[in-house]
């Protein structure tokens, strides 16, 4: 019987200076697509990630420096074993890394488009104080009633991310999540924490970016699928350029539902390989499944994910 894995793609916050050298120094394919993703956007990637900089942590940056590390990651794998997923799930910008993946759009045009993406939320969010909580230790019911008796308030706070049983992330106005931070440590979180994120993302403050990305993915996707993608929307499964045009825009302004996402199709994989620096998801991942779960962020940890998953299969 044929392996079943899953591919994972991870989001904003897994970012750091260094990232990617040992594709791009090892591999004549990763130097390659560095080289094509920065003449495509304009950024100097060599600068941006093996150099120290502010710029790694401005969202217009950081996005397109995560995918371009993750597809690369992807890239070379496929090379090694051309093994098709099962199904492709990324995290917030992570999805736009596993429609790469799952061959929707290239990786030069995929790294331009999450430029333009992170640009657009950070001009949605520039005329206001915003910023993102992470809640640990309540059920989502009790975020979501606190949140919900804030903004009958008058406040603008949303949860946003479901990332695993007890962490949710809540995105609004940086004062009023303040505000927001003893009621939830009252209400029994064991951590109630401001992160450091310059946008708010996935709530109503962003509905002036979704126009111009519907706009954007127009130009960019194509009917190419390999396999399903599962939705942070919705968390169910899609397979199609039309379905993605409809549920990217509305991904800016709605709540990733990862761990939904998780638990809806444990059952159908062996295993999860994360693409991408760092194991982030496999964090979130270790209450959610016992399956095993692989990270690719180097050559060595390339090297051993494919031995494990020989021996696997």
């Amino acid at each position: 019987m044929a392996l079943k894995c899953a591919f994972l793609f991870p989001g904003q916050g897994s970012q750091a200076v260094g990232m990617g050298r040992e594709f791009y120094e090892g591999s004549d394919e990763a130097a390659r697509l560095f080289a094509e993703a920065s003449d495509k956007s304009g950024i100097d990637f060599e600068k941006l990630l093996f150099e120290e900089n502010d710029m790694l942590e401005r969202t217009e940056y950081t996005q397109p420096a995560i995918l371009l590390v993750s597809t690369i990651a992807h890239k070379l794998f496929e090379n090694e074993m051309p093994l098709k997923p099962v199904f492709a799930l990324g995290h917030s910008l992570g999805e736009f890394s596993a429609l790469s993946a799952v061959g929707a759009i290239d990786i030069p045009s995929a790294v331009e488009l999450v430029h333009l993406r992170g640009r657009l939320m950070a001009e949605a969010c520039s005329d206001k104080d915003v910023g993102m909580l992470v809640s640990l230790g309540l059920d989502d019911k009790k975020v979501e009633e606190l949140c919900a008796a804030a903004r009958e308030e008058g406040a603008s706070v949303w949860p946003v991310n479901y990332n695993a049983e007890g962490q949710i992330v809540i995105a609004g106005i940086k004062s009023d999540l303040q505000t927001l931070e003893p009621i939830l440590k009252e209400a029994g979180a064991r951590r109630a924490m401001l992160l450091n994120m310059s946008v708010a993302s996935h709530c109503p403050l962003l509905q002036s970016a979704v126009e111009p990305l519907a706009e954007a993915l127009k130009e960019s996707l194509r009917d190419n699928f390999i396999a399903p993608i599962i939705s942070n929307v919705s968390a169910r499964k899609y397979q199609s350029a039309q379905e993605a045009l409809e549920l990217l825009p509305k991904q800016l302004v709605s709540p990733v539902l990862y761990k939904q996402s998780i638990a809806a199709f444990d059952d159908e994989t062996d295993c999860y390989i994360e693409f991408g620096h760092g194991s982030v998801l496999k964090g979130l991942n270790r209450r959610a499944t016992k399956k095993p779960h692989f990270n690719i962020s180097d050559i060595s940890s390339l090297e051993s994910t494919v031995r494990a998953l020989e021996e696997l299969a």
